[in-house]
Order: structure tokens, then C-alpha cells, then sequence
């Protein structure tokens, strides 16, 4: 694992082996999806690692003791829709307490710049640590605008967790947003030109729900 102040890129062999599996083209829907939902409770594990923690006194079959539970508001999980619903469900089975909340947005195939179109999220934005999740950050655009929206909503304490990341969009988001640290499985090499991540795997949504 390779840790900075902004990035954490977990290089674990099940998370690499698996993310490899999804890169390749020939690999199915079904198969995609699933794939997704495991790595995502593997990246849970890193993006979860500090949160905070006190103790409360319980009865165990042998003695009292005081034993170790999270401490404070649920934590906010927030998906980037659409691909973000992928890392979601995965998430969620590990931590099925967790908050959610939506942000919808789309890219302008012309001009690469988000358009919204929907945001729900949990009430006490403030008091919860917040995980945004989407498979990519490409030019960064959308994580950016997605992670200004979080912030107007009263959330202080975020975190990024993403599958792929481009080195564009990790510099674009720590200028935009230093305080939000980003855990991703992979900095691949670059963008194309229609600002997709090279080697990448496709377009994330459209393999998760078989469209074009």
C-alpha cells in the first residue's frame, strides 16, 4: 500500500487480482458486477481504517468487559450515480448501518463537465465522516462538483474511495479539494482525448448494467 497525505493506493494481491479480472474486455456482466461488490468491501477496509472508536460495557459468556464499538453518528456512505451504486452495494454489506445519500451526475460528452440532476443525502452531514464513492476519477470533474455539493450540504470530514484514478484527476482534486483524501485500487497512465482512463476498463455504468 502506498500511503500520501492525499492518496492512499491499495496495492493488495486480492485487490490487484480482481481488479485485473474486471480490466479485461471478455469478462461478463455478471461477472463485472460482482467483482465490483468484492473489491469494494477490500478498499472499505482501507477508507474505514481511522474511524473513531470508544468502548462500551457488555456481558460476554465469560465476564464484564468493556469492548470496542465506533463511536459518535453513522457514517454517510454517498454514491455517485450511476456507476458509484456498484462500490455501494458492496459497502453496505460490510457496514449495513451506514447512511446514504445520492448525487446524480452526468458528463457532457462535449465539453466533459458535470451536469446534476438529483442530491439526497442524509440529515447531520456534519457530524458523520463521509465516504463518496465512484468507480473513476478521470479528469475529475464530477468528483470535484460532487464533493462541492457534499460541502454546501454541511459535510467537514470526507473521504474519496474510487476504483481507478487518473493522475489528472488526483491532481484536479487536490487542487480543488486538498482536505479529502482519496483511496483508490489504481493511478492508471493517463487520459484519451474523449477523457476516458487509459489502460482503464471501459465505462464503468455500462459494464455494471450490460449498456452502450
Amino acid at each position: 500500500m502506498t500511503k500520501l497525505p492525499h492518496l492512499t493506493h491499495v496495492r493488495h494481491p486480492l485487490v490487484q487480482h480482481k481488479l485485473t479480472l474486471m480490466r479485461d474486455k471478455t469478462t461478463p456482466t455478471a461477472v463485472f458486477r460482482q467483482l465490483l461488490r468484492e473489491i469494494s468491501q477490500l478498499l472499505a477496509y482501507e477508507v474505514t481504517r481511522e474511524l473513531p472508536m470508544t468502548t462500551k460495557t457488555i456481558e460476554t459468556p465469560m465476564e464484564t468487559m468493556d469492548a470496542p464499538v465506533l463511536k459518535g453518528r453513522k457514517l454517510a456512505l454517498i454514491s455517485i450515480l450511476r456507476a458509484g451504486n456498484g462500490l455501494l452495494d458492496g459497502m453496505l454489506e460490510l457496514i449495513p448501518s451506514a447512511r446514504v445519500g445520492f448525487v446524480g451526475l452526468y458528463r457532457d460528452e462535449k465539453t466533459l463537465q458535470p451536469v446534476q440532476y438529483y442530491f439526497k443525502v442524509p440529515e447531520a452531514m456534519d457530524e458523520r465522516l463521509v465516504i463518496a464513492v465512484d468507480p473513476m476519477l478521470a479528469t475529475g470533474n464530477s468528483s470535484i462538483a460532487a464533493i462541492d455539493l457534499l460541502k454546501k450540504s454541511g459535510a467537514k470530514d470526507i473521504r474519496f474511495l474510487c476504483l481507478l484514478a487518473s493522475p489528472e484527476g488526483i491532481a484536479a482534486m487536490k487542487v480543488a479539494h486538498p482536505d479529502v483524501p482519496i483511496v483508490t485500487a489504481s493511478v492508471d497512465s493517463h487520459l484519451n482525448d474523449n477523457g476516458y482512463i487509459v489502460p482503464g476498463l471501459g465505462d464503468a455504468g455500462d459494464r455494471m448494467f450490460g449498456t452502450k
